[in-house]
């Protein structure tokens, strides 16, 4: 059986493909003396039941995990769950999958046909969450599918992997504040999402987050290649409730904001 530290690090490898800040972030933060704690990796999917979210949860809990909450962005068409490990050093995993029933029949014929071209043995494989596009896209149907949904046109091109992995603004030592991280990443050079706020959350949430935009990568197509945005870097940080424990969920308002980081400009 694989282990874990063998999941998590082909999901790294398969993100960091995609991921063009993050080299560069892990580099700045090491010369400042930081060591990187991983808060959340996240995940897409069809409602498909041959790849749905419970399809895609099962390398997870296979190792470990338990399904927390659950979330539902009405706008965007997404139902989400998120899981944590016994160990709770354990990066959180948030799995969302789009409702596809709600998008016209030609939006719904076209994922069917994506789904169906996934040989029998993909669904049960440990490394699903890493594979990859397991399925022939044109451009075209990629931009019909993007005319409804930003998150399907991307799901459709990059497939299983991460869209974002997630650093933990509590483990980081010299800042302040998640704002005086996003000020250093800007003086970088990184470019921030801004959709809701640079900083999506407040203490009184009980979290705060902020992502770099996906930057610009080539994606091959089976008509050529053609250049979408690829995945992000999150950073997030937390805050005690009453008892002092770290809040360890999510707030629909901000993910819904933080999906956004993948859209086209």
């Amino acid at each position: 059986m694989h282990t874990l530290p063998e999941l998590f690090d082909v999901l790294w490898q398969a993100y960091v493909e995609l991921c063009p800040d993050a080299a560069p972030i892990h580099a700045l933060l090491a010369a400042r003396g930081e060591t990187v704690v991983n808060d959340h990796i996240a995940l897409r999917t069809f409602d498909d039941p041959r790849i749905g979210l419970d399809v895609l949860a099962a390398a997870f809990t296979a190792q470990g995990y338990e399904p927390k909450q659950e979330y539902r962005f009405e706008d965007k068409h997404l139902f989400a769950r998120h899981f944590e490990h016994g160990d709770a050093g354990q990066p959180k995993i948030f799995i969302s999958e789009l409702c596809t029933s709600a998008f016209s029949d030609a939006f719904q014929a076209r994922v069917r046909g994506l789904v169906d071209q996934l040989p029998a043995n993909i669904p049960g494989r440990w490394d699903l969450p890493a594979l990859g596009r397991p399925w022939d896209l044109s451009y075209d149907e990629h931009e019909a599918l993007r005319a409804e949904s930003e998150y399907a046109a991307w799901l459709a091109a990059v497939g299983f992997r991460p869209n974002h992995f997630t650093i933990s603004v509590n483990a980081l030592t010299s800042f302040a504040s998640l704002s005086e991280l996003n000020e250093f990443l800007e003086a970088n050079g990184f470019a921030l999402n801004a959709s809701g706020g640079k900083i999506k959350g407040t203490p009184e949430d009980r979290l705060e987050q902020s992502s770099t935009l996906a930057g610009e990568i080539v994606v091959s197509f089976s008509d050529g290649p053609h250049t979408i945005p690829g995945c992000y870097y999150e950073f997030a940080r937390r805050y005690p409730d009453a008892s002092g424990r770290l809040f360890s969920g999510f707030v629909p308002g901000s993910a819904n904001k933080i999906f956004e980081s993948t859209d086209r400009c």
